[in-house]
This record gives structure tokens, C-alpha cells and sequence, in this order.
């Protein structure tokens, strides 16, 4: 391998905490439930716009509105407020209700130790992001932090991936991938670049096992390059 690109939320960072806060402060502020935490685990991974709408849907269909015909009523009317409601409600408590997983920092430092150029590649929006590897000391493993605002698409569309590979330098081929989900594996595997998985993240409520990849681990520091 000539370089690594690494998922954030669920592969390095355990975010569900971040996430049950602030999309409750949200729904509190727009006067809907709660939403659970397993639900969200569900949902997350394909960035922050499909996670509020996903979120507005199931919470107001809870109260019977979500299938009213009046316009007013429906969860897009509110997107725009909950975005920002959520935006404010995630930057203020960022980093503070998560933790990084057992064995990543072993395993980037044994990557760095390689000289592998890194990249963080991720569907969150880069602001968060760079805020988060920061507050969890995680930021200078990388070389390259992009997120779900950096490019037009995000995974599992291998646009990012194809982008990220060009800007480190290094062919996808030669390129590894290492995420949690079906979405990583997707992108790499369309992007033709080599893809482990990691076991304990979020893959949408399914079995991470069962999607392809050239491995699963159980910890980071695990992981042979």
C-alpha cells in the first residue's frame, strides 16, 4: 500500500452519543420525540442532510403527521429549521458525549510509523470533523481531512475516494480503505481500491461481516499493511 484513507464516525471515533444529543435537542426545539439511539445507529453514515430528514420523518410519523396531505405538516417543511437547530446543537457538544474505539491510536501510529500518507475521508461535514480529530487528538495522523461537504456526492459514491487518491498522490490500487460500513465498501470497491472493514462501527443495523471486503478486524492496531 502507498496510502491509507480512514472513515471517521463508527471505524475511528464512537459518535452515537454526539448524535442522540444534539438530534434531541433538536427535535425538543421543534417540539417532536425523541428519537432512540438505536434508530439513529440505523441511520447514520450517509451524512448529516440524510440523517435529520430520516429523523424528521420517523419522529413526526409517530405523531400522525407525517402522512398528512397539508404541506406544512411534512418533515421537508422543517428541514430547514432543523438543519440549523442541529447544526448549532452538534458544534456545541462535539466530541464531548463520544469516545475513540480501543486500538485506533495504536493503529494509526503504526501506520504513520510506516510513512503511509493519510487522509480522513468522511460524510460528515468537514468542520465537524476536523473539530472532532482535534478535541480526541487524532488530528495529526492526517495529512488530509476531507468530509461530506468537500465533494459534490458522497459514499458509497466513489467520487470521494477517487478525489481523495488523486490529492494524496497515489493510485487507487495502491490506496487502502478502511471504514465500518457497506457504504466504505461500496465506494472502494468502485473506486478500485483495496477495503477493510472494521467489526464494531455502524453498517445500517445489518451484519458488517456479510458485506465485501478484503478483511474484517476487530481492533485497528490489528490491521496488517
Amino acid at each position: 500500500m502507498g496510502a491509507v484513507i480512514v472513515d471517521l464516525d463508527g471505524t475511528m471515533v464512537d459518535t452515537l452519543g454526539d448524535f442522540e444529543v444534539a438530534l434531541n435537542r433538536m427535535l425538543a426545539e421543534l417540539q417532536l420525540p425523541p428519537v432512540d439511539r438505536a434508530f439513529i445507529e440505523r441511520t447514520v453514515g450517509k451524512g448529516s442532510e440524510h440523517l435529520i430528514r430520516c429523523v424528521l420523518a420517523e419522529q413526526m410519523r409517530r405523531l400522525d403527521q407525517g402522512d398528512s396531505a397539508c404541506p406544512a405538516v411534512q418533515p421537508e417543511a422543517r428541514y430547514e429549521h432543523a438543519w440549523r437547530s442541529y447544526q448549532a446543537h452538534y458544534r456545541a457538544i462535539n466530541g464531548d458525549f463520544s469516545d475513540v474505539y480501543p486500538g485506533v491510536r495504536e493503529g494509526l501510529a503504526a501506520l504513520q510509523a510506516r510513512g503511509l500518507p493519510m487522509a480522513c475521508l468522511t460524510n460528515k461535514p468537514r468542520a465537524f470533523a476536523l473539530d472532532l480529530l482535534r478535541t480526541k487528538g487524532l488530528a495529526d495522523y492526517f495529512s488530509l481531512v476531507l468530509g461530506g461537504d468537500s465533494f459534490d456526492r458522497k459514499k458509497p459514491d466513489p467520487m470521494p475516494l477517487l478525489r481523495t487518491c488523486e490529492a494524496l498522490g497515489v493510485s487507487p490500487e495502491r490506496t487502502l480503505m478502511i471504514g465500518d460500513s457497506q457504504n466504505d465498501a461500496l465506494a472502494a470497491r468502485a473506486a478500485g481500491c483495496p477495503v477493510v472493514l472494521v467489526t464494531y462501527g455502524y453498517n445500517h443495523g445489518e451484519p458488517v461481516r456479510a458485506v465485501d471486503a478484503d478483511a474484517h478486524i476487530d481492533r485497528l492496531d490489528q490491521l496488517l499493511v
